[in-house]
């Protein structure tokens, strides 16, 4: 049979922009599509499979509980849910048409309400809240989060993400603070992040993470946490969780994902730099064209090769550049999120050094048709 790719006439990807869901997040590895194959191929209790999963997931990441849920986005929502339905039955089935007369209001500071590839305060609008943006675009000090906090507030949101504003924000740990001082929960999305432990250990009482990302596990997501807030994200699946119900296969998968993640050795910022220096080198060669290692904005122990074009040089913008790469007979995805700064980044945790030279003779030819 011809490949997937023949077959679909689909075209091949070089994926240079890092785990992301528009080009299918990760690749598990074996022992996690062997776990998926279980899954498909068995019959579960299905709330049997979710308390056991939850309770085995939350004894590795030493957390009260867990849930797998369908993706990081409806872990938002269905936590959301969580924190305004509570115990209350008829809520439960009737958020979308009932009077919430509890206390609906999501807290966030404002350079948190970003787009990840859907807006946050969508999935917060799904679980039934109300964003209040904290602060300002570019700050959000504890005082700030305080100030916004009311009767009607629910809980407090906090993201952390290479997408949102990093400087003079608030730490999770003083978000935490503001949420024990206001006897509120705080829920921390956390979904690209490769920590698993540090974000409930700081105090957050819900933590969100993508089970496809960092973990490499199928699609999927997580939320661990405080016992009763876990159990009432699990409530949800009687309630706007149905619509985001997560199958056997992937919860089997995810939890196997996460015990391999804990337990494999990781590919340290270092060696990123190693498999990218050649590919680094190359670049500088080009007219017009220079490269450099950067790490990642967020914090997170990634390095990647940013590298910048002097249009006025190459007769292209950065743009062109990057739309043509991605309409080339392969089809090669860079983090364009710098591009009308004439800058690009390559993520190497995706690719080998092959493909990386595949990427470098892509943009030298792509340069050779400006001359």
């Amino acid at each position: 049979m011809s490949s997937i790719y023949e077959k679909y006439n689909l075209k091949q990807v070089i994926n240079t922009s890092g785990r992301m869901t528009i080009l299918g997040v990760s690749t598990p590895s074996p022992t996690v599509i062997d776990a998926v194959d279980y899954g498909l191929n068995h019959y579960f209790e299905m709330k049997d499979l979710v308390d056991k999963t939850g309770a085995y997931i939350a004894r590795l990441l030493n957390a009260e509980d867990a849930v797998v849920v369908s993706c990081a986005s409806a872990g938002i929502a269905q936590s959301v849910a969580a924190v305004i339905v509570r115990d209350n039955a008829n809520l439960l089935v009737n958020l979308h048409s009932a009077p919430v007369n509890e206390p609906r209001e999501i807290v966030l500071p404002r350079g948190h309400n970003v787009n990840f590839g859907a807006p946050v305060d969508t999935m917060v609008a799904l679980g039934g809240g109300k964003v209040v943006e904290a602060g300002y675009a570019n700050e959000c000090s504890p005082q700030q989060l305080a100030a916004c906090i009311t009767p009607q507030t629910a809980a407090i949101l906090y993201v952390k993400s290479h997408h949102c504003v990093q400087k003079s924000m608030l730490s999770v740990e003083q978000a935490a603070e503001v949420a024990r001082q206001h006897n509120l929960p705080l829920i921390v999305d956390a979904a690209a992040e490769e920590d698993l432990t540090s974000y409930y250990q700081m105090g957050a009482d819900l933590v969100i993470y993508s089970g496809a990302k960092a973990i490499e596990g199928p699609t999927s997501g997580l939320v661990l946490g405080k016992k009763q807030y876990v159990s009432w994200v699990k409530q949800q699946s009687g309630g706007i969780g149905r619509a985001m119900k997560v199958g056997k296969e992937g919860i089997l998968g995810l939890t196997q994902a996460i015990e391999s993640y804990l337990t494999q050795e990781k590919t340290s910022g270092a060696q990123m730099v190693e498999r990218m220096s050649a590919f680094i080198a190359n670049l500088n060669t080009l007219h017009g064209v220079s490269a450099q290692t950067v790490w990642d904005s967020a914090g997170r122990d990634i390095a990647r090769a940013e590298i910048t074009f002097d249009e006025a040089a190459i007769g292209i913008s950065t743009s062109e550049m990057v739309q043509a790469l991605k309409n080339g007979e392969i089809a090669i995805y860079f983090r364009g999120y710098k591009a009308n700064e004439g800058k690009i980044e390559v993520d190497v945790r995706s690719v080998d050094e092959a493909q990386l030279m595949t990427v470098f003779t892509c943009i030298k030819h792509l340069l050779e048709k400006q001359a």
